[in-house]
């Protein structure tokens, strides 16, 4: 010791430290309010640095007291550069994490309010957060004295090894980073692959992309087969889409009439059917003279890819339900097979109210 140590020395120490105590206990009730006020705002960033504060500043309050206590003892210079050396280190370890989860928020808080950036996507998030870490510890490295040029040299170097090594890793990394960049795939969309998986994205990370089959199970495909493959995304470049459902009338149908009932039906279904198009409108276009019926294409709208589902349950349910009120028959495929002399003659599909007189008989196939 420079002196000898007094009561005097004592108490002023201690008042230095409780004033720290009393000003982190302070600053963190102040800032419980501001997170209260911050809460009821649209911008979800004030929340993120309000909360990051309320880490940071007490310690901070109580490292300022706790360095003035120091100051005020007659300790040693050695000792004195110690102690402020780890309350240093230990600001700077407090500051570096609430800076990872302020940058990480932020970053997690602008995806999510732009539809056309990954919305739950943590690649980004996972990405800042380890850089904001990593410089806090050169910083804490250089804070102690230890030269940090040497180890990024040594970084450096072992860099091509660690490279060779985890290619997968790497790739699956910057195909993600790609996939995200170019805005091919985003959370949310629901997407298929060639090779057959489909689903909606859940998430993409630093290896791996999760999809929700609509199953609800899981499908985890690595980035780089991602990225590979041929895949059909059904949201993009908009949500809303049009289904196609084949349907067949007989042939003494009138089709001007056919036409009128099914557009019927089709709007009835955009407008009382959700997740249906109320604008769409009905589109019914004939296009083969078959064996047994005339077919044509019913063209839906929906709003989204899962919704195709419930609206062409309803609509089907519905349009059989009217054409059997207004006597439109949907024949079912039928060969007719004729027995004359001891050979059988088959002749061409039809349906099975078209069976002429004179033939013998006929097997309906089901």
């Amino acid at each position: 010791m420079k002196r000898a140590l007094t009561v005097d020395d004592l108490v002023i120490a201690g008042i230095a430290l409780a004033a720290g105590l009393l000003a982190a206990f302070l600053l963190r009730m102040l800032l419980r309010w501001l997170g209260k006020h911050a809460d009821r705002t649209r911008w979800g960033g004030d929340d993120v640095i309000v909360d990051a504060l309320r880490t940071v500043v007490p310690w901070a309050a109580i490292a300022g007291g706790a360095a003035s206590a120091a100051a005020a003892l007659p300790l040693l210079s050695a000792v004195q550069h110690t102690v402020n050396q780890t309350l240093t280190v230990l600001l700077i370890f407090v500051v570096t994490v609430a800076s990872a989860r302020v940058v990480a928020g932020l970053v997690r808080t602008v995806t999510q309010s732009r539809s056309g950036v990954a919305g739950s996507a943590t690649i980004f998030v996972n990405i800042t957060r380890v850089l904001v870490l990593a410089i806090g510890f050169l910083v804490v490295l250089q804070t102690l004295g230890i030269s940090i040029a040497p180890m990024l040299t040594a970084l450096g170097v072992g860099g091509l090894a660690v490279a060779l090594a985890l290619q997968d890793t790497l790739a699956n990394l910057f195909a993600g980073i790609h996939i995200l960049a170019s805005k091919t795939v985003q959370p949310g969309d629901y997407i298929k692959l060639s090779s057959g998986e489909e689903g909606y994205v859940e998430d993409i990370n630093w290896r791996q992309t999760t999809v929700r089959a609509l199953s609800n199970n899981l499908v985890v495909i690595p980035n780089g087969e991602l990225a590979k493959t041929n895949m059909t995304n059904f949201m993009r470049p908009e949500q809303q889409l049009t289904i196609l459902v084949q349907v067949g009338v007989a042939y003494d149908s009138d089709l001007e009439h056919v036409e009128q009932v099914t557009c019927a039906v089709v709007t009835e279904v955009m407008t009382e059917i959700t997740g249906a198009l109320p604008d769409h409108e009905p589109v019914v276009r004939f296009h083969t003279f078959g064996d047994s019926r005339i077919g044509f294409t019913v063209i839906l709208g929906v709003g989204e890819f899962s919704d195709q589902f419930r609206i062409k349950h309803e609509f089907i349910k519905r349009l059989h339900r009217r054409y059997r009120e207004e006597g439109i028959r949907i024949p079912a495929p039928a060969r007719t097979v004729a027995l004359q002399q001891g050979t059988v003659v088959i002749p061409q599909q039809r349906g099975a109210a078209e069976t002429e007189p004179g033939e013998v008989a006929s097997t309906r196939l089901d």
